[in-house]
């Protein structure tokens, strides 16, 4: 059985094809298009994906979406007509790129798949819900017969953050917490306030915490977050924009921490800084206190990540450090990106419930399933560019 996963249109589209349960390849549009977090439909890494497998598109037995468009934007809907007459601009905004774009999306892929292959049959194309796939991405290809999955990101169809066990070829998600109550958020929040771009700074904001003291985090413990013993949360909407707003962070934000958010590419100063370690250190507690919950609740020793937060390395380390579990498998390609190759995993054992043989050592082959070039490859194009080079045997460069 070949099943291709995709995830697009949001950001950090990508492309996964396995055979027969082996993942054979997975690559994301930016690695060809060359536009970092690229959204678009992956026509060139699923073309690269077919081309591994050595198949063409009309010989893949399903084709399945990371999730469910219309759930998507039933949430959008019922968010708005909660917060109105609140974010009137934002949904004046948003309802026609859904109703052009969104909401037919189911269309616009079967139209872009006729364009790889005309021939494509439009009752192969499947759809997955986000969290699961995400769960599956991280469980399936994992060394475990049996673990715990923690999902965390900001938001799927209305999941953020998610719990499931996962035995053999099977997954039951057994706990969620739903948007608007969302850890990805409040880190993006902070990510947004400091001057960064949401869905790629955060990845400057955890840089920059080491540089900075946690001198805010009872603040935020204290007005932006209620969080239980068990590491459930609530987030204090009144101080956040997103659900209904152009921006991430509200007046009261802004108020709360002294001043509008940090333009871009504007002088960073010591209270980014602060800021940064402050929502580090508040995140990486509340994830500590998930894990400890989880391993309580359900006794297991294994533990599978995925999701944006997920990507959190200096969080994961903290987590490792604690010897909650005995093992933890966390996905290299835990956001969006590693949806794709989620969703096809689940068709595969979940749908089709195919035996799952488990690899000791990598099922992701270290993860080097995108394009590689020869040496051949490399000088030619080096030649054709007009480059200096010099070229050095394996043996000269490891001295």
């Amino acid at each position: 059985m070949i099943v291709l996963g995709i995830s697009a249109f949001y950001h950090d589209a990508a492309a996964a094809i396995i055979k027969n349960g082996t993942i054979i390849a997975a690559a994301q549009e930016e690695r060809f298009t060359r536009k970092k977090h690229d959204p678009d439909f992956p026509s060139n890494a699923i073309k690269f994906c077919l081309k591994q497998a050595k198949v063409n598109l009309n010989q893949v037995d399903h084709v399945v979406f990371y999730d469910k468009p219309f759930i998507k934007f039933e949430r959008l809907l019922e968010t708005y007509l909660a917060f109105a007459p609140k974010g009137f601009l934002s949904f004046l905004k948003a309802i026609p790129l859904w109703i052009k774009e969104k909401l037919f999306q189911k269309r616009l892929i079967l139209e872009d798949l006729k364009k790889i292959n005309s021939e494509f049959d439009p009752k192969k194309l499947l759809f997955s819900e986000h969290h699961l796939s995400h769960a599956a991405s991280a469980f399936f290809p994992s060394p475990f017969e049996k673990a715990a999955v923690l999902t965390m990101d900001g938001v799927g169809e209305w999941t953020t953050t998610s719990l499931a066990i996962g035995v053999k070829n099977n997954l039951t998600i057994k706990q969620e917490i739903a948007f608007p109550h969302s850890l990805g958020l409040l880190y993006s929040a902070f990510t947004y306030y400091a001057g960064f771009k949401v869905n790629s700074g955060e990845y400057k904001l955890m840089g920059l915490a080491p540089y900075g003291q946690p001198i805010y985090a009872d603040l935020i413990k204290k007005k932006l977050i209620e969080v239980q013993s068990d590491g459930s949360f609530r987030l204090h909407m009144e101080y956040f924009n997103y659900p209904v707003g152009l921006n991430m962070t509200s007046s009261q934000f802004h108020q709360l921490f002294k001043g509008p958010p940090r333009k871009p590419e504007s002088l960073i100063t010591q209270k980014e800084m602060d800021l940064a370690a402050s929502i580090q250190k508040v995140i990486e507690e509340i994830v500590i206190k998930i894990a400890k919950n989880i391993r309580k609740e359900t006794g297991l020793e294994n533990l599978c990540l995925a999701g944006g937060v997920a990507l959190n390395c200096v969080a994961n380390g903290k987590l490792i450090d604690e010897k909650i579990f005995k093992n933890i498998w966390i996905q290299p390609a835990s956001g969006d990106a590693g949806g794709a190759l989620g969703a096809a995993l689940a068709v595969h054992y979940m749908m089709y419930k195919q035996k799952r043989v488990i690899q000791k050592n990598d099922a992701m082959s270290g993860s080097y399933l995108g394009t590689e070039f020869s040496q051949f490859e490399i000088e030619q194009k080096l030649k054709r560019m007009g480059a200096v080079y010099k070229t050095y045997s394996q043996t000269e460069m490891v001295k």
